[in-house]
């Protein structure tokens, strides 16, 4: 029977759903048909195939050829599907024992010569195939991202032949194999020790890294504010492998590559304020992701947050409670994860000097009421800790001044107090539950009449009390006490307050 079957996989977010591609030669006129949703680079590979394989010097089916994508109904897009239609059409025509594609999946696209060129997505396909338990053939270039996850089974190959004489077992393909990263810890020269002075700043930062809380820096221009914010990788706790993981599949779809010497490091992403809300979150006719997921378990920047278009910055309300977008289009969805940290900035007023001692604020009252509005209640609600930043005396500037605590000092703090967290509740203190803060977040009757005074005073909504809440478990476990003290509660009220509230 002139049928063959080759397993490969589809990209769909980043997800990788499976793909059976069917291959059938008949009589009649001489002819290659694609069917199964293809788009137009799918279409198009029928003349890729036809080439390469004759330039490979092995001789293409004049007969009838079917190829078939199933799932039917799922989209399929790009030049992934080249090696596996290569193959099937190869092992219907008798070139090629068919009985040994089954035990792989394929991915690649083809040069016309042949050569098996890098296609996006594979860390995902590499996964899910080591759970289906086949191994994985890509492009050489793809090598070394398939193998990635540990316990991953895959063979880089550089040309079609190549892979055609591994499964007629005449050759070898090498082995993919991972990158070495000996150290998951930043060793950039970005040091919280090089931030001078801002010691209220300092201590928001690293209550933000412990509990995985997103901050807001509020101060005029050249306070240290975007010093602070790059910093804070280097205080965070080192992602596990899952983690890693999730952030380099991501990387992976989008197709902007991943760093292998870099790749268990914490994302740290800051798009400039002119970026649209397609950029922001993800979008596009084939759904990709935008800077909110390439931030997925690391840090999203966003600099002169009020000068960011507010429709652009109201699409940041539902990740921010949820972890992930869903991107929807007329003919396909897409959900990206996006559980991101958010670290903004924004100066008080247009001019940037509202309260500053120099009295050099010339902004009407209006003014600065307007330049505030540019970023809603709604979204600010969403931030746990509103920092203030004033400006820093220059006595405190210079090296006699001595430095601050370093990072590897922070981070030992901040790792101590996400163990307690994780222990606890087996996520960080941001990601609790509203049951899960009434169980974790108990505060005695002084302290529960304390906060129910400040909610008053500072019209804080419902939202609000939790997240005062969560930042004052926080603050306990960066202390290593079992309960919410007077203390913690109370610093953790005077986070709220930086907007004026």
């Amino acid at each position: 029977m002139s049928l063959a079957i080759v397993h490969s996989r589809a990209q769909e977010g980043v997800a990788a759903p499976p793909v059976t591609v069917e291959v059938h030669l008949s009589g009649g006129l001489p002819g290659t048909s694609i069917v199964g949703l293809p788009e137009t680079a799918v279409k198009e590979a029928r003349d890729r195939v036809r080439v390469a394989i004759q330039n490979a010097q092995l001789e293409y089916p004049s007969r009838r050829v079917t190829v078939s994508l199933a799932p039917a109904d799922l989209p399929k897009d790009g030049g992934r599907f080249d090696l596996p239609i290569a193959l099937g059409i190869l092992a219907a025509s008798g070139h090629l024992p068919k009985e040994s594609l089954a035990r792989y999946e394929f991915l690649g696209e083809l040069a016309l010569s042949g050569e098996l060129r890098a296609v996006t997505g594979v860390l995902p396909a590499a996964l899910k195939a080591a759970r289906c338990g086949r191994t994985l053939i890509v492009p050489r270039d793809n090598g070394a991202e398939a193998a990635l996850a540990s316990g991953v089974a895959a063979h880089g190959a550089g040309s079609l032949l190549e892979v055609c004489a591994f499964l007629r077992g005449i050759a070898e393909l090498p082995t993919a194999h991972g990158p070495r990263c000996e150290s998951p810890v930043d060793t950039t020269d970005l040091d919280l020790a090089d931030v001078r002075g801002q010691p209220h700043a300092r201590r928001a930062l690293e209550i933000a890294a412990a509990g995985s809380h997103h901050a807001l820096f509020i101060g005029p221009p050249g306070t240290g504010k975007t010093m602070l914010a790059s910093r804070l990788p280097g205080i965070l706790p080192p992602l596990c492998e899952a983690e890693a993981l999730e952030a380099a599949a991501i990387c992976s779809v989008a197709g902007c590559g991943i760093d292998f010497q870099r790749w268990k490091l914490r994302p740290f992403r800051a798009p400039h304020h002119t970026a649209s809300a397609i950029a922001l979150v993800g979008g596009g006719s084939i759904p990709r992701p935008g800077e909110i997921s390439l931030a997925h378990r690391g840090v999203l920047f966003l600099d002169e947050l009020p000068e960011f278009d507010r429709r652009v910055l109201e699409v940041l309300r539902e990740p921010l409670e949820s972890g992930h977008i869903v991107i929807s289009r007329a003919a396909r969805q897409a959900e990206f994860p996006a559980a991101f940290q958010l670290i903004a900035a924004m100066n008080p007023c247009p001019c940037g000097y509202a309260g500053d001692p120099s009295g050099r604020c010339t902004c009407t009252p209006d003014a600065v009421r307007r330049y505030r509005a540019r970023v809603s209640g709604p979204l600010l609600d969403r931030i746990d800790l509103q920092v203030a930043v004033p400006r820093v005396p220059l006595a405190e500037l210079g090296a006699e001044a001595g430095a601050g605590e370093s990072s590897a000092t922070v981070r030992t703090r901040v790792v101590a107090a996400r163990e307690r967290q994780l222990g606890r509740a087996g996520k960080p203190n941001a990601g609790l539950s509203n049951r899960e803060v009434l169980r974790d977040c108990k505060l005695n009757v002084g302290d529960r009449r304390l906060l129910e005074l400040a909610l008053d005073k500072l019209g804080l909504s419902a939202r609000s009390y939790h997240r005062i809440l969560r930042v004052a478990r926080t603050i306990a476990d960066l202390g290593a006490s079992e309960v919410i003290a007077t203390p913690h509660l109370m610093e953790a009220i005077q986070f709220r307050r930086a907007m004026g509230a």
